[in-house]
């Protein structure tokens, strides 16, 4: 990897001239940066941008955060996915308010020991918000020192991340480490791209890529190919009764851990409504939606109906409109059905 050697320099000199204005690079406190690589995992910079911000209206320090009841928690989360990240938040919120008097800590070890952070996001609080030089090292960095390296070992493989990681600790620059990160990050976000051709002509490292220089740069990284989801047929049941609509929470772990839900199972031919001991006089066919999870995709068949009686099963809740827009979290897996929710109940 001694390409990786040469990269220090170009790289931030084109990082001070290209980084785009990012609200927690404008403020990296310790909080901020923390919660932006936590929103930032699995999602796009530009769908966090809203959420960062309503967020932190919400929850300006770790006390505001650790003290949000669990339904704020989630609503303010509602839309962005991968919800047991939301969970993890508070619990390290929480962590920090008995283990640091509330005081968000400075070493590696103990931010890497808050619930939900990893190492990289250990490395890139420590050194965007602390100034220490440790590496963070996440999809887009292992794409980069792959094509730069001409490294064609399969990046998915521990192995991988580990080799990266002690070369990028070797060459990281001890009075700009946050920047050295944060310049990888955006390399790889914005020029060494992870679908279509990288935007070679612009790269800082195209001089001594060796994926560049051999015409490799299609075929690297190679990751290996990830597991086939498992299919789920689902029936999803929309019961109302005057001006609101039947949902229930999920359970506290798992997928969708403590969001509110439209009751649905899968579709295995039980009389789920007579289970449930409710009775609608007639359920009829109101759409199909499909969601697809990380491992699991849901084929969803929505039922609905009127129910002559308010009496649900325990645990369950109407939620009328202003409900649904202030108080429940309902996730975008339902998101087909909202507007059919939306026309019985009035816009919300």
């Amino acid at each position: 990897m001694d390409e990786l050697r040469q990269l220090p320099i170009p790289l931030l000199v084109w990082y001070r001239e290209n980084a785009r204005t990012l609200p927690w690079r404008s403020d990296p406190t310790p909080y901020h940066v923390w919660i932006s690589e936590i929103m930032l995992q699995q999602t796009r910079v530009a769908a966090v941008l809203d959420y960062y911000r309503r967020f932190l209206e919400a929850a300006p320090g770790v006390a505001d955060l650790a003290a949000l009841s669990e339904n704020r928690l989630m609503k303010l989360w509602q839309g962005l996915g991968y919800y047991s990240r939301a969970g993890n938040l508070q619990k390290a919120a929480k962590q920090i308010m008995a283990d640091h008097g509330g005081i968000f800590p400075n070493t590696y070890e103990d931010i890497r020991a808050l619930a939900g952070v990893g190492d990289y996001t250990a490395g890139a609080v420590s050194s965007i918000a602390f100034g220490l030089p440790v590496p963070a090292v996440d999809g887009n960095v292992l794409r980069v020192c792959a094509r730069i390296t001409g490294d064609s070992g399969d990046i998915a493989a521990p192995a991988a991340k580990k080799r990266a990681a002690a070369v990028l600790a070797d060459i990281i620059p001890l009075d700009a480490p946050g920047d050295f990160n944060q310049a990888l990050m955006e390399l790889g976000a914005t020029v060494c791209l992870p679908n279509g051709a990288p935007l070679c002509e612009k790269c800082p490292a195209s001089g001594f890529c060796r994926a560049f220089q051999e015409g490799r740069t299609g075929e690297l990284p190679v990751k290996s190919a990830r597991k086939a989801r498992r299919v789920e047929e689902r029936t999803v049941y929309l019961f109302f009764h005057r001006d609101g609509v039947a949902l229930r929470r999920r359970p506290g772990r798992g997928l969708l851990a403590g969001l509110w839900e439209y009751p649905n199972e899968l579709s295995d031919g039980t009389d789920w409504p007579e289970t449930w001991g409710l009775t609608p006089p007639v359920l009829e066919r109101a759409g199909t939606g499909r969601h697809i999870f990380t491992h699991i995709e849901w084929r969803m068949t929505a039922l609905a109906g009127d129910l002559d009686s308010p009496r649900l099963p325990e645990g369950w809740v109407w939620a009328g409109r202003e409900d649904l827009r202030d108080a429940y979290a309902v996730p975008s897996a339902f998101q087909s059905f909202a507007q059919l929710v939306a026309g019985r109940l009035g816009h919300f």
